[in-house]
């Protein structure tokens, strides 16, 4: 699960960034406020985590215009604005969650698995699953009715990222910057040879139909 994590306090950003990472969260960071609209617009993360005073955009305007757009993504405010006015404001944004700082470390991620749980996203056990498919995230650890998919970390985190957004269509820009980052290097259509890969090992399984591509458009997990 990849979580976004927008503060300009750079230590406390790296403080919060290792412990998620701890509990096997791929995190993203920045202290940017507009910088943290366009990571949150692209549709690749499963939590963000805003504070709310930032260089440019403010947490407030950015949540605001987040769900404007009608992103449903779990929002975690982190802050240090502690009136009752405060929290108001922010959950009144669109907020799902809001910690004051200094904040006690097993409280936060707590409320990060609560998140993650309402949307769905996780089980109380710390596993996803759409149908046939349940996922261990930490142990990197796929299954198709209770049998071991053998895949590498690329095509684990593939599915992983399907199965948290199933029936929903993924384009192929979303699963490459999901998988291989903004930065990488590599070509995009490298997101096709992983969908095969993927599916040729669902294939084994009798699984394969619930991997469908939309022409023209991108790829999502549906059951017929």
């Amino acid at each position: 699960m990849r979580i976004l994590v927008v503060e300009d306090d750079l230590p406390l950003r790296k403080v919060i960034t290792e412990l998620f990472e701890e509990e096997s969260y791929q995190v993203d960071g920045t202290d940017s406020g507009d910088d943290g609209l366009f990571l949150a617009e692209q549709g690749i993360y499963d939590l963000l985590v805003f504070d709310i005073m930032l260089p440019g955009t403010n947490g407030l305007s950015i949540v605001k215009k987040l769900r404007l757009r009608s992103m449903a993504t779990p929002i975690l405010f982190l802050t240090a604005k502690d009136s009752v006015e405060d929290r108001v404001s922010g959950l009144d944004a669109g907020a799902d969650d809001y910690i004051v700082k200094p904040f006690v470390i097993t409280e936060l991620l707590a409320r990060v698995r609560a998140l993650l749980r309402r949307q769905g996203a996780m089980s109380s056990e710390g596993e996803i699953s759409y149908g046939i498919i349940s996922i261990k995230p930490k142990l990197h650890d796929a299954f198709v009715d209770g049998s071991p998919l053998q895949l590498t970390i690329k095509e684990f985190k593939l599915l992983e990222f399907l199965v948290l957004n199933s029936e929903q269509i993924l384009t192929k820009e979303q699963i490459f910057d999901r998988i291989w980052g903004f930065d990488s290097d590599t070509a995009n259509s490298i997101v096709e040879l992983y969908i095969h890969y993927l599916r040729k090992k669902m294939s084994l399984h009798g699984c394969e139909h619930l991997l469908h591509t939309v022409r023209g458009v991108g790829y999502r997990l549906k059951e017929k």
